[in-house]
């Protein structure tokens, strides 16, 4: 687990920004980003943007590289990202082990067929980003809701992916859960599969309740109990982790998203 990260963190919004500023959160230990939001930013925002990195920690997460794509590695906006965090001093990046292109973008996140064959093509895109980027990168695992093709189990897949490409993980809670109910598996039994040593940090979210077996995954919503529960779990049974507060819709207050970061650290210190 890399040592510049530490306690709860909130994904940052553009209609947060001056009220950051203006108002410091204490209780907020570092922020996320999609770096292709802001690589071009400048003016106001720009400038903004620039006293926040000066002043808390970041994470960038991508949310266009299209890792497990069959279309060529779009070199140059790892380029641009690697410039990015130099300028920043932004240490850690993270992307989908998805994909969200074919010929063009998709603008959605696509799931990856399961199979040996795949798992060898997205560890070698990982490990050409790695080698640009000159550092680890963490991979998320990802909400789906069809299967595009499947040899082996999910977590089998996503810890041979892991395996091969040297990476590091981004464990995303509300994922689990959310897959567990729509394809009908043990969340604790798949989280208890993943390789502790290499997660650098977490997600976790709310998401929409579609029917009693298919959920959503929007970040769009409060995060529920058996959500909250299976973060408390990991906490027992790993030690504490990074946690982010993913909300990208239907944004509250900005407090009432600080309640739920203070939720994370609340059950981080019960854990320690």
């Amino acid at each position: 687990m890399q040592s510049n990260l530490h306690g709860a963190g909130l994904g940052l919004r553009r209609p947060f920004l001056s009220e950051i500023l203006q108002t410091p959160q204490p209780d907020v230990d570092f922020f996320e980003v999609a770096p292709e939001n802001w690589i071009t930013m400048g003016g106001k925002l720009g400038k903004q943007f620039r006293a926040m990195t000066e002043k808390y920690r970041f994470i960038c997460h991508g949310l266009s590289l299209s890792i497990g794509s069959s279309d060529p590695l779009d070199e140059t906006l790892v380029y641009q990202i690697k410039n990015f965090m130099l300028h920043h001093g932004i240490e850690h990046y993270s992307e989908h082990l998805s994909y969200c292109s074919h010929n063009g973008h998709l603008y959605d996140l696509m799931p990856i067929p399961f199979t040996a064959e795949a798992v060898k093509h997205v560890a070698a895109r990982i490990k050409r980003v790695q080698d640009i980027l000159e550092r680890k990168i963490a991979i998320e695992n990802v909400s789906y809701y069809t299967f595009s093709g499947q040899e082996m189990r999910e977590i089998d897949f996503f810890n041979a992916v892991v395996e091969e490409a040297n990476c590091d993980i981004l464990l995303d809670v509300n994922n689990i859960y959310v897959n567990s109910i729509n394809h009908d598996y043990d969340a604790l039994e798949f989280l208890n599969a993943m390789p502790i040593e290499r997660i650098t940090y977490a997600h976790i979210a709310g998401h929409f309740k579609e029917a009693e077996n298919f959920l959503v995954d929007t970040h769009g919503a409060p995060i529920i109990n058996p959500v909250w529960e299976l973060l408390r779990h990991a906490y027992q049974r790993f030690g504490v982790f990074p946690t982010l507060l993913e909300r990208d819709f239907n944004l509250p207050p900005l407090k009432e998203l600080v309640t739920e970061v203070k939720q994370i650290k609340q059950f981080q210190t019960e854990a320690k």
